[in-house]
């Protein structure tokens, strides 16, 4: 039986691909940047130029727009960092809104999601702080413990400067293939993974 395919779009080096496909997904991943780490099928395009007619081609479509729009952490709270930087997140959640299908829309905290899921790294035993808000279609709700954050969490932001430190980034999100500036950046594939096994099971009901 093929794997149902899933676009991820705004994919960067691939932390949210990786738990799509280890939920068993056929992924694909698109990002305006060149993503020379990510570990599966790549397109380097304008996520906002893709028609219709390609989105078409998938069962379901994820979308990961830049969160920095949105941020209210660390320098993101002074000299109007939010506003120097375009809100590709609401286009994106229009289009995918419009159309319909199965779909799922990743961001910050603070970010404008009718979010029904948010994922923190301590929920999975991760030593991470990292909270990211969920709006899918269809919904899903999932009952998740409060957060546990433990002292010395891992939480990577721009480079490692002790020895060391690399390492224990990679660990806290699950990720062994990124660079500083990916970890920065990416999401634990141990949240996608929750996500498509809850997807997948959706669409192999439909299918019966």
């Amino acid at each position: 039986m093929d794997r149902p395919r899933l676009l991820d779009l705004f994919c960067g080096a691939g932390g949210c691909s990786m738990g799509y496909h280890r939920a068993g997904f056929d992924v694909t991943g698109v990002d305006i940047n060149p993503q020379p780490r990510y570990p599966f099928k790549f397109i380097q395009a304008d996520v906002m130029g893709i028609p219709d007619s390609f989105l078409d081609e998938f069962d379901v479509i994820h979308a990961s727009p830049p969160c920095k729009r949105f941020t209210k952490t660390g320098w993101a709270k002074y000299f109007g960092y939010n506003e120097n930087h375009e809100d590709l997140l609401t286009p994106t959640r229009e289009r995918l809104l419009s159309r319909g299908g199965i779909w799922v829309i990743e961001n910050v905290p603070g970010a404008p999601l009718k979010a029904n899921l948010t994922l923190c790294g301590s929920y999975f035993g991760l030593n991470l702080k990292r909270h990211r808000l969920f709006e899918t279609n269809p919904s899903i709700f999932l009952l998740v413990p409060p957060c546990s954050h433990k002292k010395g969490v891992a939480s990577p932001h721009g480079h490692a400067r002790k020895p060391g430190e690399l390492a224990s980034w990679r660990i806290g999100l699950g990720i062994d293939w990124m660079n500083e500036d990916e970890l920065a950046q990416a999401i634990p594939p141990a949240y996608t993974e929750l996500i498509g096994k809850q997807l997948m099971e959706y669409i192999n009901a439909k299918a019966k």
